[in-house]
């Protein structure tokens, strides 16, 4: 037996109520009335009472917010309104957190239906009535996460595929750097390295207007193509020319991968299960990498090496195939359409959904989050608006300079050469790459663990003060100080500790901390951000290596100090508003909208049974009264003489 049928019990029980508290944290209902009772726990507990799914008005105001809603409808759209609808790793918290605090709001909207009722319970009593109520609704909660379709497990795939391909071409041309057109130059060869680079931000600076024009579905095959097209001018390459146009080409397919993954997922999604696929894509990305390492052992060599190249082709080809079963985004779809057939006919396959009326409040949800979480049209551009914006400029100026941090500290150095790096500390670098790659997938699932203990500021403390002092370490070990294994040892950490924190949190900010209505343009403006110093590392490591020698890792150690101080004296916590403090957000928030709790012992009620109850009973009303006039209709006349 779920929650919901162990909680609350009684013959019926309607409650209606317009808080206007101000905003207060113990808001009053203005009106309401009570046919039943509540408390079931406290009185008969062997009556099981359902969840509060109350009857919804087929209403929706002119600035078409909804208007009267269940508990239940009202924390599902703060779900919708309130987490952004992109998939990040990590987000996870910040769902947990909104549900616990609507479950806690709702519960006690529901106790202040017949303060008389409960006047007598002890304080005990009244916590433990509480408790049980939000652990109910919180079950309501849960079932999105629990109820995965088929449609929605296409998308997730083929969303990963693409997310694995940014991975391995991050790390594919780590290995084969020496049987690749063997006479290539320095200069080549880091050239086509930081291609990838290159055209990483013309990916993600276009990713958005085409995913708004051809749909998000349509731009996801657009995405795939240049994967596939990318691919086979790698594998076929006559030079290093060949090689270099392929990686920019690549390049722009990942940059526009990265920004369009996380959208398309986030809204074909349900709220909560948006940070569970954001880890998954990371998990995708960071396996790519590794799965590069290992095909690198039998195909890096001067005769298989663009079998290593064409993994990329034939897995975008793959992509292709699963296309007829990829559904286009009902955000995208009821944007141009607020009453769009087909949005709703994709909610109800996303969803799993059978009646119309919850297929009408799902899609209420999407257009209602759609209306918070764009910017108001002012003239200015959207990061002006947040640059003017005092609560948040903190937050941009930190978002740029840890997107700066992750990249300038040197991560992608080990991921783009850390075979070369490796010669001569080694007998066979490839071993340590491998080594590399398998530790970077287990320390991001050890951040994802930190991600709900830990606050943010502390993660990039931790990650940013761990990853300077194995710098210092490094640079030891190449100068002797240390033996050659102490180096490989440093490397592992240095990447374990950019995993749980310079890896996901500045991207987690983004998505946790601003207002919904900017999370979008802050996430473009980091991604620039980010592939811009991504592409200063691909380009200057191998010089560094070169004329620095074991000194190499000191320009990334210098980022790391910089990054630690900022950290350190200026980056606000942003772990992510409390439970507690989101509960009073709520009750300002909803202090004019109508909501109604209907439970009825034995089943829950929704709005198509009651009205359909209700019909049926005044029709059958209707036949007995005529009936006893002698008026009744029988289907037939009598045969007149």
């Amino acid at each position: 037996m779920s929650q919901t049928d162990k909680l609350l019990n009684g013959s019926e029980y309607t409650y209606e109520a317009t808080l206007n508290d101000g905003g207060s944290s113990n808001p009053k209902p203005a009106r309401g009335r009570s046919t039943g009772a509540l408390g079931g726990l406290l009185g008969e507990q062997n009556k099981p009472i359902h969840s509060l799914l109350g009857k919804k008005a087929n209403s929706i105001h002119g600035n078409a917010e909804l208007g009267y809603l269940t508990p239940i409808a009202v924390g599902r759209r703060e779900l919708f309104e309130m987490v952004p609808m992109t998939a990040v790793f990590g987000l996870q918290k910040k769902e947990r957190n909104l549900s616990e605090a609507f479950a806690s709001y709702a519960a006690n909207l529901d106790m202040m239906g017949d303060e008389e009722k409960y006047k007598g319970m002890s304080d005990a009593e009244k916590e433990r009535y509480l408790s049980k109520a939000s652990l109910m609704i919180m079950d309501d909660f849960e079932l999105d996460r629990t109820v995965v379709t088929t449609p929605l497990i296409f998308a997730v795939f083929v969303a990963a595929m693409a997310q694995f391909l940014v991975g391995y071409n991050t790390g594919v041309m780590n290995a084969p750097s020496n049987v690749v057109f063997p006479d290539h130059s320095t200069a080549s060869w880091s050239i086509a390295v930081a291609a990838f680079a290159i055209g990483g931000p013309f990916g993600s600076n276009i990713a958005g207007s085409l995913a708004d024009s051809r749909g998000r579905r349509g731009a996801l095959l657009i995405n795939t193509w240049t994967f596939l097209l990318g691919g086979l001018v790698q594998t076929f390459a006559l030079d290093m020319f060949s090689i270099i146009v392929s990686r920019l080409i690549i390049g722009f397919a990942s940059g526009f991968s990265s920004v369009l993954v996380p959208i398309y997922l986030g809204e074909l999604s349900p709220p909560t299960l948006r940070g569970m696929l954001g880890t998954l894509t990371q998990f995708a990305l960071v396996i790519g990498i590794l799965i590069s390492d290992f095909l690198s052992f039998p195909l890096a060599t001067e005769s298989n090496w663009r079998y290593l190249f064409f993994v990329t082709a034939l897995t975008a080809a793959f992509q292709l195939l699963c296309a007829p079963f990829l559904l286009e985004s009902p955000r995208w779809l009821l944007s141009r359409d607020p009453k769009s057939k087909k949005a709703r006919y994709i909610i109800k396959k996303l969803r799993g959904l059978h009646y119309d009326y919850e297929i009408d409040i799902e899609a209420d949800n999407y257009i209602s989050a759609a209306r918070v979480q764009s910017c108001e049209p002012t003239g200015e551009s959207p990061m002006m608006q947040m640059l003017h914006d005092k609560s948040v400029r903190l937050l941009v100026v930190s978002s740029i300079v840890l997107q700066m941090g992750q990249q300038l500290c040197g991560i992608n150095a080990v991921f783009y050469y850390s075979t070369s790096f490796f010669e001569g500390i080694i007998d066979n670098p490839l071993v340590g790459t491998t080594i590399v790659g398998a530790v970077n997938v287990l320390a991001t699932y050890a951040a994802l663990l930190l991600m709900d203990s830990c606050g943010r500021r502390t993660l990039i403390l931790y990650s940013s003060g761990g990853m300077f002092l194995c710098c210092v370490v490094i640079v030891m070990a190449l100068l002797g100080y240390f033996q050659n294994i102490i180096a490989l040892l440093a490397v592992n950490i240095y990447v374990s500790f950019f995993e749980i924190g310079l890896g996901p949190i500045p991207w987690l900010i983004v998505a946790e901390m601003f207002d919904a209505k900017y999370v979008a343009t802050a996430m473009s403006v980091s991604s620039q951000v980010n592939w811009t110093c991504n592409f200063i590392i691909g380009i200057s490591f191998p010089y560094l290596n070169l004329y620095l020698g074991p000194y190499s890792f000191v320009p990334f150690a210098a980022v790391l100090f910089c990054t630690f101080m900022f950290a350190l004296i200026w980056l606000p916590e942003t772990q992510g508003t409390t439970p507690e403090e989101l509960q009073k957000m709520l009750i300002s928030k909803n202090s004019g909208t109508n909501i109604s709790v209907s439970i009825e012992e034995g089943k829950a009620i929704n709005p198509i049974d009651a009205e359909w109850k209700m019909a049926m009973d005044q029709l059958r009303a209707d036949e007995e009264k005529a009936m006893k006039e002698g008026t009744y209709d029988y289907g037939f006349k009598p045969i007149e003489g």
